[in-house]
């Protein structure tokens, strides 16, 4: 029987989330850069409030939006290209119609922090140009002419994905470097448009969330898990808080908590020899019964099985 210990991929799209949806469906298979069309993936409301391990360069070249990256919110209604670091938490409305020929149009590319590892010359160039880690950077608006120049980049690394032979990562990571180099060349930034309150409370909601589940093990297990400690944390009524969330999101805060939870409890269940009562405890559940009923309750499967299940797969 193969190891099934978790590897670093695996962990990884454990917790990647509805931009990656496409990539999921490739049955796990191992990727370093993709690249997609927006108009068989992204023409969906989504948000994205959790770290993930890869960068998105979105390219927006029709349809329209309402883009948010942490507290900054973007109309976006023509051309705009968008660098996106893994740990901003975002979030992406529809706003264009639901016909054939409104819907969103472009491309987005996920690239791995082992990609960049891989290839220093392309973390030399995120760097020089702070485009992922300058806020005031991160959003570029395009005028008509510098479109087919950039949608040329963006189908290029379609064309070396589908190639695959050996010297494709290194002309993708070519094609990458000249993504930025264009979009520093011709920016114009758009200041953020006015943030509601409303969304700067659901933005700490999901700020606290991840800083209280992010690094959950034996020795520092998490230390709020109630909606009502959440809200209690954030200065915000609990019944506010979960009316906020089940607006803008269509789910509550324990649904939010729950999830969340759940993800982190799978990942150790298989990525660890943990006992089941140390897991338990990690995700806040200091009797070995409660766990086993609140895990298996969601997912159909005790923590035993949900193990067993993986290892024998």
């Amino acid at each position: 029987m193969p190891d099934k210990t978790l590897d670093a991929k695996t962990i990884d799209l454990l917790r990647e989330l509805p931009e990656l949806i496409p990539v999921m469906r490739d049955s796990f298979e191992e990727w370093t850069i993709r690249t997609f069309n927006r108009e068989q993936h992204e023409c969906r409301n989504y948000l994205s409030p959790n770290r993930r391990d890869f960068y998105k360069i979105l390219l927006v070249t029709g349809g329209a939006g309402i883009f948010t990256m942490g507290l900054h919110t973007y109309y976006i209604d023509e051309p705009t290209i968008l660098f996106i670091h893994p740990n901003d938490i975002i979030s992406w409305k529809n706003l264009s119609a639901e016909r054939e020929d409104d819907l969103s149009a472009g491309y987005y590319s996920l690239f791995k922090k082992s990609f960049i590892q891989n290839h220093p010359q392309l973390k030399a160039t995120i760097d020089k140009f702070g485009l992922f880690t300058e806020k005031d950077k991160s959003v570029i608006r395009l005028a008509g002419a510098d479109v087919p120049v950039l949608t040329r980049f963006f189908a290029r690394m379609q064309e070396e994905e589908l190639l695959g032979d050996a010297f494709n990562q290194e002309a993708m990571e070519a094609y990458l470097q000249l993504l930025m180099v264009e979009s520093a060349r011709i920016a114009h930034f758009p200041k953020p448009d006015n943030v509601s309150e409303d969304y700067g409370h659901i933005h700490r909601f999901f700020d606290l969330l991840e800083k209280e589940t992010a690094h959950i093990n034996i020795e520092t297990p998490i230390r709020i898990r109630t909606a009502k400690e959440f809200a209690e944390s954030l200065n915000i009524h609990p019944n506010h808080l979960n009316a906020l969330l089940k607006r803008h999101t269509g789910q509550n805060v324990s649904t939010h908590i729950r999830n969340r939870l759940l993800e982190e409890t799978k990942v150790l269940l298989i990525q660890t020899n943990w006992a089941l009562q140390d897991i338990g405890y990690s995700v806040g559940f200091a009797e070995q019964p409660n766990f086993n009923l609140f895990f298996k309750k969601n997912t159909g499967l005790t923590p035993a099985e949900f193990r067993r299940s993986y290892r024998n797969a």
